[in-house]
């Protein structure tokens, strides 16, 4: 894993490179993730099947998180900006939840740059009933922990892990949190700025964005609860086929586990395998 910066759009992007051997994967976190939410597909192989770039958009992790500029064009534009610094005519790209709306994003307007696009747990549509399913994952943002230790108990304690955990999920967390001079600990991310690129993806006419890609398109769903008790997955199965109703080359997997749990340990080989074949697909 390395650790890069480029400056694109005006502003310094952060992504980590997982060395390979096959073609070129940008991968985007959600609404609220860091780069690091993909170490998992990684180390179950995605790397180094493929070269992935996984990327901090802006506002998250290590990149720049100017006060303005969160719609999903700003954000566009600064993933077109590292293509054209890091000389990548056309890549595979994909993303996780709102990284998966962005891909649907730059799939239809820069058709040339995209080869294929991989989306994780993301319709082409935005249901704002989910906020409540992501509610607790929001109020992360403004808890302040005496260590880490008790911040990562009140992680745990979340309604979507129920006694499940993982090494990788937990390096993720610890990737997102920054320590204050008192020694207390709490998310690198502002919360308005994450409200701002919520707000972004309300503005779009998703279904018929996604009438318009012309690309393969593989969609990973997640099939387990999310949320806070009697909450359904985050993606529904309807949400799914409404979506590959208007793609036209589409292929679905559906992985064990919720919105997160679905990306790490076992699943995560199941996903892995299931991006490197598509990657590879004549």
């Amino acid at each position: 894993m390395i650790d890069r910066f480029i400056d694109t759009n005006g502003i310094r992007l952060h992504y980590v490179e997982h060395p390979g051997d096959g073609p070129t994967v940008l991968l985007f976190p959600g609404l609220n993730a860091n780069a690091v939410f993909f170490q998992g597909l990684v180390r179950e192989g995605l790397s180094p099947a493929l070269r992935v770039l996984a990327v901090d958009l802006r506002g998250r992790g290590h990149s720049d998180a100017p006060d303005t500029g969160y719609t999903m064009a700003d954000h566009a534009a600064d993933i077109v900006g590292m293509l054209d610094e890091l000389g990548i005519e056309q890549a595979v790209i994909g993303g996780h939840s709102f990284g998966g709306l962005l891909t649907y994003f730059l799939t239809a307007n820069y058709p040339d740059r995209v080869g294929r696009a991989v989306v994780m747990d993301a319709p082409a549509e935005v249901n704002l009933t989910v906020i409540e399913q992501i509610r607790p994952a929001l109020d992360r943002l403004r808890l302040v922990s005496p260590s880490w230790e008790e911040y990562l108990a009140s992680v745990k304690a979340m309604p979507y892990y129920e006694g499940w955990w993982d090494l990788d999920l937990e390096a993720y967390y610890r990737a997102d949190v920054r320590v204050n001079e008192d020694g207390s600990v709490q998310s690198r991310l502002d919360p308005d700025k994450i409200q701002q690129a919520l707000e972004g993806t309300t503005t779009i006419d998703w279904p018929t964005l996604a009438e318009t890609i012309e690309v393969p398109v593989l969609m990973l769903r997640a099939t387990a609860p999310f949320g806070p008790p009697g909450y359904p997955p985050l993606v529904s199965s309807e949400e799914v086929q409404r979506t590959m109703q208007v793609l036209r080359l589409v292929r679905l997997v559906e992985l064990p586990g919720n919105h997160i749990t679905s990306m790490f340990g076992a699943s995560a080989r199941t996903a892995a395998e299931a991006i490197i074949d598509f990657v590879r697909a004549d």
